[in-house]
């Protein structure tokens, strides 16, 4: 075949995750191509609060069926804040990168009970939080309301725009030679000699062969693995945000919720962003999903109850976006069981990851150790063996 490209690694989706791999194998010296469907950065990743959460998090989101592993999840998020920390330096640009500190709240004896459980496993993994009561939570932030009774607090938290660092680490990798190819949906993924040939590109006149592939699609991440021949089980969900209009500065930190779902800061803009996992009324991967009515209220009538202030505020908009959920609501990375050079990225918590999961492709395109033990989170835990072939057949022509 004649005009056919090649590549050292094929990035599939130019979110976050894959500008953060693209932009460490880029600077490797690898040659790297990447395939994005729309335009880059537009999916859950241009739609994420953008939140750095290196304290614990809430283990449930509404609507969540399966609790994540909190425990598990710590020692990954200490090793991306230490990525999260020099990242501005290694991009060479601005990402808005706020460490303001954040505060996680509980109004009830059995919150308080889990702060305080997370703070013994937050010191454990080396993260420093202290735990404080309703009045000391208070008068370190006012803006707090009567009903919270305790809260811990963490200096390392705080908040990325995501509209810049997907951008930037797309910059950073083209600086080094990659080349992103947007609204460039893969058509086909095949096993070629000793690697793989991706056909991509809304007449699949884009071919590229390559000896790794790197599958960070978000919520099509699951298709896009079928394409090469796995069945893997996502469980892909869309979750809304809610953004108010601009004030002058008046909440300097990250407030989190421990055991409902709330996450709310102030951007560089001054807009109020509230969020915490809460389900949008539609996923829809075919065009947009759309935001629930139910979710905005019990979203916002929570944050007013933590954050009294916002109650008077105006609501600017909100929005839906996808995300890359896994069944167990732990985060998927490493390479697919039987198909050498497949590496696939997702799953919770993706923006906090980024940097430390850019790092970790890398390594594993190079067949090197990951910086981080991921072991217990790679896809051979997700697979069908029984099924997957004919899932592969019924979405080789699938566009993603």
């Amino acid at each position: 075949m004649s005009g056919v490209l090649t590549a050292d690694a094929v990035i599939v989706g130019a979110g976050v995750l894959g500008a953060a791999a693209a932009h460490h194998l880029a600077r490797a010296g690898h040659r790297v191509v990447i395939l994005e469907r729309g335009a880059p950065g537009r999916e859950g990743s241009g739609t994420t609060a953008g939140n750095l959460h290196i304290q614990a998090v809430h283990s449930q989101r509404p609507g969540q069926e399966v609790p994540l592993d909190n425990a598990r999840f710590l020692p990954l998020q200490r090793a991306a804040s230490e990525r999260w920390e020099t990242l501005e330096e290694e991009l060479g640009a601005s990402v808005e990168l706020r460490r303001s500190g954040g505060f996680t709240v509980a109004e009830t004896p059995g919150q308080h009970a889990e702060l305080v459980e997370k703070h013994a496993w937050e010191t454990g993994a080396g993260i420093p939080t202290e735990v404080l009561d309703g009045d000391a939570a208070r008068a370190a932030l006012p803006q707090l309301g009567p009903t919270v009774i305790a809260a811990t607090w963490c200096a390392l938290d705080g908040y990325a725009n995501p509209l810049k660092v997907t951008p930037a680490y797309l910059s950073s990798a083209a600086r080094s030679g990659a080349r992103t190819h947007p609204y460039s949906p893969v058509r086909r993924i095949d096993r070629h000699r000793e690697g793989w040939r991706v056909t991509a590109g809304r007449d699949g006149g884009l071919v590229v062969d390559t000896p790794v592939v790197v599958d960070t699609a978000g919520p099509w991440l699951g298709r896009v693995a079928a394409m090469a021949g796995a069945a893997l089980r996502m469980s892909p969900v869309a979750i809304q945000m809610h953004s108010t209009v601009r004030l002058p500065p008046i909440l300097p930190h990250l407030v989190q919720h421990i055991g409902e779902g709330l996450s709310v800061k102030q951007v560089a803009a001054g807009n109020l962003l509230i969020g915490g996992g809460w389900p949008a009324r539609t996923l829809d991967l075919e065009g947009r999903s759309l935001p629930s009515l139910a979710s905005l209220h019990g979203n916002v009538r929570l944050a007013a109850r933590v954050l009294p202030f916002l109650a008077d505020l105006r609501l600017l908009r909100m929005w839906a976006g996808p995300l890359a959920a896994t069944p167990d609501e732990m985060p998927l990375i490493g390479e697919v069981p039987g198909l050498p050079g497949f590496l696939v990225a997702g799953g919770t918590y993706a923006f906090t990851f980024a940097p430390l999961w850019g790092e970790t492709l890398r390594c594993l395109a190079e067949s090197k150790p990951p910086p981080v033990d991921i072991a217990d989170l790679g896809p051979g835990r997700l697979m069908d063996h029984a099924d997957h072939q004919a899932d592969h057949q019924e979405e080789r022509n699938t566009q993603c």
